[in-house]
């Protein structure tokens, strides 16, 4: 059998690439581990906010040029300015709300799912018992000054985070704003991730009385263990953030400990690689056979094996409202994962 080999530039490209990813597994990361879950994560000194460009050289007419990126609202707006071909996005709710013009980008953006990776989350709206408060909607009748712990909570934040848009979305469809809980006296403790241990200390230490978040996965258990429960979004609050394309979710007793019903809240489900609705159909189907041959290795939110055929199954862990890139569909098809 004759040897096979990459071109000399492609095979330095790969490596860089290979090199890139190996560096999460050195010495510059640490473990920590996240409590509801009972499950080590891994953390890293190195950054997280990923540009990548693969151009070719020379003028070669049939050839692509690709860039990638993750992971927020800013890269779908880099999307829709064409200056990076694809996004990987969390969550799903994100992409609806683009899509349809509804988000902080303020113009439907004409968006299509390459694939939808699983992961299941929710945001959880969680007060302590002591409070007395049994619904949003309360907070901000009766103007109560909470201590609450949430992301980043600024102007920019508001621009460019999906959970804080989220957030603030379900807020403001109850009648208030983070901006109302500080002028009625009330903290805020912003954290740059849903498991920061600075938000776990405060739990521990009685030091916050509510929080507004994603990742209940990392904080939810904690929290009900120190007294804390989940508020209902339900109701007009739920259809309002519902009218902007966020889908209802479940917090069910079944995933909590002491969790006495199941709470109905808003979900934060999935995370959908994306491109623009003009992507050639032959690139897009290009981009899940890669994502086929290298599944093993693809980072997955829950625990399991990445499966083909979830990605555009359009669950309760991967779900999505955008339509499916027509080159992911024929390849899907072609596969047997799409029925």
């Amino acid at each position: 059998m004759s040897k096979q080999r990459y071109n000399a530039a492609i095979q330095r490209a790969k490596g860089l690439l290979e090199l890139a990813s190996g560096l999460y597994d050195t010495s510059l990361s640490h473990r920590t581990k996240r409590a509801a879950e009972g499950v080590l994560q891994t953390d890293s000194r190195l950054g997280y906010h990923v540009k990548l460009s693969l151009s070719p050289r020379g003028g070669q007419s049939d050839s692509v040029s690709l860039s990638f990126a993750a992971d927020s609202f800013r890269e779908i707006k880099l999307l829709a300015e064409g200056k990076i071909s694809v996004a990987w996005i969390n969550p799903s709710a994100s992409v609806t709300l683009a899509y349809r013009g509804t988000g902080p980008l303020g113009r439907p953006i004409p968006l299509r799912i390459i694939a939808v990776f699983p992961s299941w989350d929710l945001i959880g709206f969680a007060v302590h018992e002591s409070t007395g408060i049994a619904s949003l909607a309360q907070i901000g009748k009766e103007r109560i000054p909470i201590n609450l712990s949430t992301g980043p909570a600024g102007k920019r934040a508001l621009l460019g985070s999906p959970v804080t848009f989220a957030v603030h979305s379900v807020l403001q469809a109850a009648g208030f704003t983070i901006a109302d809980i500080r002028k009625w006296g009330g903290k805020i403790q912003e954290v740059s991730r849903p498991s920061d241990p600075v938000r776990r200390a405060a739990i521990e230490k009685g030091t916050i009385d509510a929080i507004f978040d994603e990742g209940i996965k990392s904080w939810g258990q904690s929290a009900l263990d120190r007294g804390f429960r989940y508020l209902p979004v339900d109701g007009a609050v739920l259809r309002r953030v519902k009218a902007m394309g966020y889908r209802a979710g479940v917090a069910p007793k079944s995933r909590f400990k002491g969790m006495r019903h199941d709470i109905p809240t808003v979900d934060f489900s999935g995370w959908p690689m994306v491109v623009r609705a003009d992507m050639p159909n032959d690139v897009a189907y290009a981009l899940c056979e890669a994502i086929e041959a290298r599944r093993k290795v693809m980072p997955t939110d829950n625990f399991k094996p990445l499966s083909i055929a979830q990605l555009c199954a359009n669950d309760e862990e991967a779900p999505y409202e955008v339509p499916i890139h027509p080159g992911a569909r024929r390849f899907y098809r072609e596969r047997g994962y799409l029925k």
